[in-house]
């Protein structure tokens, strides 16, 4: 099994302005206490995240209506370094599955939060969806560019009915067909949550 879930520790960059995340004891054995609890703070994008469709249409589904069907089985891997944007023209270079991984290049282990990565124009969407893509998993945080307001490529995979994975761990991952395994944590009426994402 590959784990192709990003670490989370003290300090991991977060989006600029979202909640940063923390752990902390609440009880300590040391402190006479008869066992150690911890307290999580964070964002709901944490790391490795599924985005539900919520998160940017408001009359979208919230993280329990996606199917977990489309978070389990055999996947591809694709090589996608040195794509500024996820272009239709790049992608008819590939062979596409019903979920598809892109790693652009991204270290597994950001020092700071990347300002510039791979980004996905609306097109493309329409394509990948018309090859029956059902999810779309990539190594960047955003299927948009850091900057967008009106994040055209959230709301072309809303319409195209593609589930999105950001912030997967890729880097020494061969390209090539996998089994995936990526669930996220149960957060009823929540618009994304972080994942346990593996290959196998």
């Amino acid at each position: 099994m590959i784990d192709i879930t990003r670490p989370i520790y003290p300090g991991v960059p977060v989006w600029p302005g979202d909640t940063p995340f923390s752990y902390e004891l609440t009880w300590r054995i040391a402190d006479g206490g008869s066992v150690n609890v911890g307290k999580l703070t964070t964002t709901t994008h944490l790391g490795t995240h599924l985005d539900a469709p919520w998160h940017y249409v408001d009359d979208g589904g919230k993280l329990e209506s996606v199917p977990l069907e489309a978070l389990i089985g055999p996947c591809r891997v694709v090589d996608a370094r040195g794509q500024e944007a996820l272009t239709v023209d790049f992608l008819k270079t590939i062979q596409l599955a019903e979920r598809t991984l892109f790693y652009s290049g991204q270290p597994n282990r950001w020092e700071t939060f990347p300002l510039e990565f791979m980004h996905v124009l609306p097109e493309a969407v329409q394509y990948m969806a018309a090859q029956g893509v059902r999810l779309y998993g990539t190594d960047a945080p955003s299927v948009d560019p850091l900057t967008s307001k009106d994040l055209p490529g959230h709301k072309a995979f809303a319409r195209a009915g593609v589930y999105i994975v950001e912030g997967l761990a890729l880097e020494g991952v061969a390209p090539g067909d996998y089994e995936l395994i990526c669930l996220p944590l149960r957060l009823e009426g929540a618009e994304a949550a972080p994942v346990r994402a593996i290959l196998r």
